[in-house]
């Protein structure tokens, strides 16, 4: 069933429900408010009459045509009244009740008997409801009379049928143009979602670059296309990343692969010195070890990716773990003539796993070193502020030009300058680099200017001090 039509259908029901309810309770209030005026009119005109006979002294002695001409309001024409003795035998009644009979109910007898007044109802066939009231009259201790004011229910009847009659055909009527309107409503309100669809299924033929192009709104259909076309650029991204990462790694396992049959197939085209053999082993371990590398490189991000590379979160000394990476990194410069040097050190302790740490900045120096001029120098250092210990690593290299800064850390991404610069890398050490920062809660940050060097930033924030 499409949603348009369930839109309606709800909608509907819960109308047809309210005004149902609303109906009857309506019907029901104002029924009852009716009868509460007739009652209380009722109950008016038998205390006048009451109050009236009583300060006029007629009692105990009663006289039809003298009580009639002295009080004409107990025979108004919608009322009728009676007067009973106390063993319930009509003493005197008004003239437009003479072609009824109403007697005296035992209730009533009873009521009044008690000193109490009573309504009552009484039905006869084919003739309205009659409304009955009764009211004792005592003297001197005693009931006298019993006053009865009665009147016809005929015009209420009438009113509440009439008022049924309305609701009947209103009710009905309000219901259908209420689903007309909610199934246009609805037919607006889903518009751009229709829009969506087709959208979604240009997208789905493979086009990742087309955007849903409606107005920008707060509302609910709004953030569908906003969070819509986001979900579809991230995808977009996604996917370019997945086929840019299978490009550079099919280039970078390529290119060994094509040094190693190169070599092979040309040692053996034709006999040579045992010191040939030995040499092109030689490459093909050392390309070998490469891919390897690679291989190793891959294997860990994929792991990361899917959280499954497990880190300890212990107190680390940066301080103790930048003199080692010093130490280290001197020898690694010595065959370039690179002088790597401390700056500022400061004592920072941070929490985290001393292993990746030591990994993210050896790879950073091993950089530094490895795009460094000949005779240039390297410096290393760790500062505090405020929360954050960071580590700076600076070098006197090639540099990295403005457009290639963004895409340093992606994977398997090397510029032109490195390239040439060296064979050696994969392109995978600063891609590592970075989640090891941020797996630590931290960032890393480059700063660099196209030959004159480059400045790696790694900021990790401070184990919190023991209470």
């Amino acid at each position: 069933m499409p949603l348009r039509v369930r839109l309606t259908l709800w909608y509907g029901s819960a109308l047809a429900l309210v005004l149902i309810v609303f109906s009857v309770v309506l019907y029901v209030i104002t029924a009852r408010n009716l009868r509460d005026d007739v009652d209380q009119s009722l109950e008016e005109t038998a205390a006048t009459a009451v109050r009236s006979l009583e300060e006029r002294g007629f009692l105990p002695l009663l006289d039809e045509e003298d009580l009639l001409s002295q009080f004409p309001e107990l025979a108004r024409i919608d009322k009728f009244f009676q007067i009973f003795s106390p063993s319930g035998t009509i003493t005197i009644r008004s003239p437009n009740i003479k072609r009824h009979e109403v007697p005296l109910s035992r209730k009533a007898l009873e009521t009044t008997f008690n000193g109490q007044t009573v309504f009552e109802t009484a039905k006869y066939p084919n003739e309205p409801q009659l409304r009955l009231i009764s009211v004792p009259i005592n003297y001197q201790g005693r009931l006298l009379y019993i006053v009865q004011v009665g009147t016809s229910m005929e015009s209420i009847e009438d009113t509440l049928r009439r008022f049924l009659i309305l609701l009947i055909v209103a009710v009905p009527i309000a219901l259908a143009v209420s689903l007309a309107a909610g199934w246009f409503l609805a037919g607006r309100a889903l518009r751009p979602v229709d829009a969506i669809t087709l959208a979604a299924q240009r997208i789905a033929a493979g086009d990742l670059s087309q955007r849903l192009t409606m107005q920008t709104a707060s509302d609910e259909i709004g953030r569908l296309a906003g969070t819509f076309n986001n979900m579809i650029g991230r995808l977009d991204a996604s996917f370019r990343q997945i086929r840019q990462f299978t490009s550079d790694a099919s280039h970078e396992l390529r290119t060994p692969l094509t040094v190693m049959k190169g070599e092979t197939e040309l040692v053996l085209r034709r006999p040579r010195p045992l010191e040939d053999y030995h040499s092109v082993l030689e490459s093909n371990l050392e390309e070998i070890d490469r891919m390897t590398r690679i291989v190793d490189e891959l294997l860990f991000l994929s792991r990361a990716d899917m959280g499954e590379v497990k880190m300890e979160l212990l107190p680390v000394s940066l301080k103790t773990l930048v003199e080692d990476i010093h130490r280290q990194a001197t020898l690694l410069g010595q065959d370039r003539m690179i002088e790597v040097v401390l700056g500022t050190v400061m004592p920072a302790l941070v929490q985290g796993d001393e292993l990746r740490l030591r990994e993210l900045l050896l790879n950073l120096v091993e950089n530094a070193v490895k795009y460094s001029n000949p005779k240039g120098k390297v410096t290393i250092s760790l500062v505090t502020d405020g929360q954050q210990a960071i580590i700076s690593v600076t070098d006197q290299g090639i540099g990295i030009a403005p457009d290639d800064r963004p895409k340093i850390f992606d994977r398997f991404f090397r510029t032109d300058e490195a390239r040439a610069h060296t064979k050696k890398g994969t392109g995978l050490g600063l891609a590592i680099c970075s989640w090891i920062a941020e797996v630590h809660k931290g960032r890393i940050n480059v700063q660099s200017e196209l030959g004159r060097g480059s400045t790696f930033t790694v900021t990790l924030p401070l184990a919190p001090r023991p209470a």
